[in-house]
C-alpha cells in the first residue's frame, strides 16, 4: 500500500522539478543583478527552502492522516499544492519576465497563502500549523530581499 507521505512527497518533488525549467539566459539575468550588502546568506537559500518544503510536506501528511478523503481535507491539500506552485513559480516566472516586481508579487502571494493555510489547519492540528512557521518567517524575508533588489536594480524592477 502506498503511504500518504509517499504521495505528498512525490507530488511536492514533481512540482519542484517543474520549476527547474529555466533558460540559461534567464539565470544569467538574475545572477548579474545587484544584491543588498546584508545578503550574506544567499548560498544557504536552497538549503533553507529544502527544510521549509520538508516541514510543509510533513504538515500536509499530518492533516491528511487526521481525516483522509474528507472534502475539507481535500481543500486543504489544494491549498498546500497552490502554496508550493506559487513558491516554485517565483524564480522561473520572475526570470522569464525579467522583473523583480513580478518576483516580489509572487513572494507576497506565497506569504499570504501560507497564513491562510495556517489559519485553515490550526484547529485540525496545531503541530501541522507550527510546521508551517518556517515558511511564514522566511517568505517575507525573501520577498523583502527581492523588493530591496528592485531598489538596487531599477532597470530590472
Amino acid at each position: 500500500m502506498i503511504k500518504s507521505w509517499m504521495v505528498i512527497g512525490g507530488i511536492a518533488f514533481l512540482v519542484a522539478l517543474a520549476s527547474s525549467l529555466i533558460r540559461p539566459r534567464d539565470i544569467q539575468w538574475f545572477n548579474r543583478l545587484q544584491r543588498p550588502k546584508w545578503l550574506v546568506f544567499e548560498k544557504a537559500i536552497p538549503i533553507i527552502w529544502t527544510v521549509i518544503f520538508i516541514c510543509a510536506a510533513w504538515s500536509a501528511v499530518i492533516i491528511w492522516e487526521r481525516d483522509p478523503g474528507n472534502s475539507s481535507t481535500w481543500l486543504r491539500m489544494g491549498l498546500y499544492l497552490l502554496l508550493e506552485i506559487v513558491t516554485m513559480a517565483y524564480t522561473p516566472v520572475m526570470c522569464r519576465f525579467r522583473s523583480l516586481k513580478v518576483g516580489t508579487i509572487i513572494g507576497g502571494t506565497g506569504a499570504i497563502l501560507s497564513i491562510i493555510l495556517v489559519l485553515s489547519i490550526w484547529e485540525v492540528s496545531t503541530p501541522a500549523a507550527l510546521l508551517l512557521l518556517p515558511y511564514i518567517v522566511w517568505s517575507p524575508i525573501g520577498t523583502y530581499t527581492t523588493w530591496e533588489m528592485m531598489n538596487l536594480n531599477p532597470a530590472d524592477a
